[in-house]
């Protein structure tokens, strides 16, 4: 991890190297400072691990050392552990269902349509220079802010709302922030010693007092909206015997800030990286827009869910974009029960991996290996469209795998179509001048960033 501690490479292409030095092997090991990882390259085996045996490989490794001290953090979905994440698992997967989703698709619908049309606002005397990566982080705040917690906020006309600039802070890994990070996660008991935290005290007390002031008006006045918080408002009206979980005000907004995490900084990062090979490809662009713009005149402006869902195109884009660009770039779990992998190359031993062993899968080097995906490295949306049966779906893993897989995938999905759907339809877009070309990884961020961050020119459409 040196060279990630020193700003040589970064996280995922130091990881990357790991998996590509020796092709032959099932798997390779690697140390996370003093820690020894396994990292698994063999999709069988891959696959073995996050759902044949996933009674031996249950939990993610816990980078928070007492949840007591980071409750938002140590409480959440992504963290919890054996029975209890199961629990809250099943409760709130009811909360991402197709029929939840379509519920949504409108409140996610008018804060796409008032982005859009606040950036045209924003070009009409000339080229508006954005930075997306600002720009689309309050896009998916005020999405996540409506669908979540049931409250609108529009960020671009009010920037410094306080709903945005707290969970931006609280989801700020760059610069200093991210050896925060990585000595919360590596280093627990140094970190307790010093009282090094990743979210402060502020920021805990804003979104539980949110959270706790918004079930308190929809009690008083019998409001009811399909979103997250609701479906953990039920789980107060438990019946006797009943041994669905309730959960208390602190575990409600743990479980919300960590779907707010994911909505906020990671499909925020998806969107930078799709929208930079749009404006990258002005064939891709352009046939895009036309399927846009057939839609919205079937729809009669209207975009509906079950038409923006059967957009191939869009589709095909974001699912390359997924395969190109997978945000983090990698899964974990660690060991529950002893288990035996089979010899990493042919006339070596087996290796027996014992309870709190950790393993690390390579998503990105994965994705971009020619054996799976050829010319892995070019942006190709028409493969998942002429090719689409001769995807390799073992070696496509954007939101994990197995029961562990990312529970927000749905969410994340149309949270990203629904914003490309509406920026193209009124703009178009090309690489601002300060994009540094070709884009590379940021090597001083522990997040997915580009180099010198994420511009956009925006153009308004005739």
């Amino acid at each position: 991890m040196i060279p990630v501690m020193l700003g040589k490479l970064s996280f995922i292409e130091n990881m990357t190297n790991a998996y590509n030095y020796n092709k032959d092997a099932k798997y390779v090991g690697f140390y996370d400072f003093s820690g020894p990882v396994t990292i698994i390259r063999d999709l069988d085996l891959i696959k073995s691990i996050t759902t044949k045996h996933f009674d031996h490989f249950v939990d993610h490794q816990s980078f928070i050392a007492n949840p007591e001290l980071e409750p938002l953090f140590g409480n959440n979905l992504f963290v919890l552990r054996g029975d209890r994440w199961r629990e809250i698992r099943a409760l709130i997967t009811g909360a991402f269902t197709s029929s939840k989703m379509k519920a949504m698709f409108k409140l996610m619908s008018d804060c796409g349509s008032t982005f859009a049309e606040y950036l045209v606002d924003q070009s009409r005397e000339g080229m508006n220079e954005i930075n997306s990566k600002d720009s689309f982080t309050r896009y998916a705040n005020d999405t996540i802010a409506t669908c979540a917690f049931g409250i609108s906020v529009d960020s671009m006309a009010n920037p410094t709302n306080d709903f945005y600039t707290l969970g931006r802070e609280a989801t700020n890994f760059e610069g200093l922030k991210s050896l925060r990070f990585l000595m919360v996660q590596n280093f627990p008991m140094i970190s307790k010693l010093f009282g090094i935290k990743l979210i402060d005290a502020n920021i805990e007390k804003f979104f539980c007092n949110l959270v706790r002031n918004t079930m308190a008006v929809r009690d008083k006045e019998g409001i009811y909206r399909p979103d997250m918080i609701q479906l953990m408002m039920e789980t107060r009206n438990r019946e006797p015997g009943s041994k669905k979980p309730e959960l208390t005000i602190e575990s409600m907004t743990s479980q919300l800030f960590i779907f707010f995490l994911g909505g906020f900084e990671t499909t925020s990062t998806l969107m930078c990286f799709a929208a930079h090979e749009i404006a990258s490809h002005p064939e891709i662009q352009k046939k895009l827009q036309e399927e846009i713009d057939r839609v919205l005149e079937e729809c009669e402006g209207e975009p509906t869910y079950e038409a923006v869902n059967s957009m191939q195109y869009l589709d095909a884009i974001v699912n390359e974009s997924l395969r190109l660009y997978p945000v983090p770039g990698f899964m974990d779990r660690v060991c529950t029960k002893n288990f035996e992998l089979p010899p990493s190359l042919p006339g070596l031993k087996p290796l027996l991996i014992k309870s709190g062993d950790r393993f690390w899968i390579p998503v990105w080097g994965i994705q971009r290996d020619p054996q799976y995906f050829p010319d892995p490295d070019q942006f190709i949306p028409e493969r998942f469209i002429e090719d689409k049966n001769a995807i390799n779906t073992s070696a496509y893993l954007p939101f994990g795998v197995g029961p562990r897989m990312c529970i927000g995938n749905r969410f994340a999905l149309l949270e990203t179509k629904v914003l490309l759907f509406h920026l193209l339809a009124k703009c178009n877009i090309k690489p601002a001048e300060k994009m540094i070309l070709p884009m590379r990884l940021s090597k001083k961020d522990f997040a997915m960033m580009a180099e010198g961050g994420f511009w956009l020119e925006i153009h308004p459409r005739k």
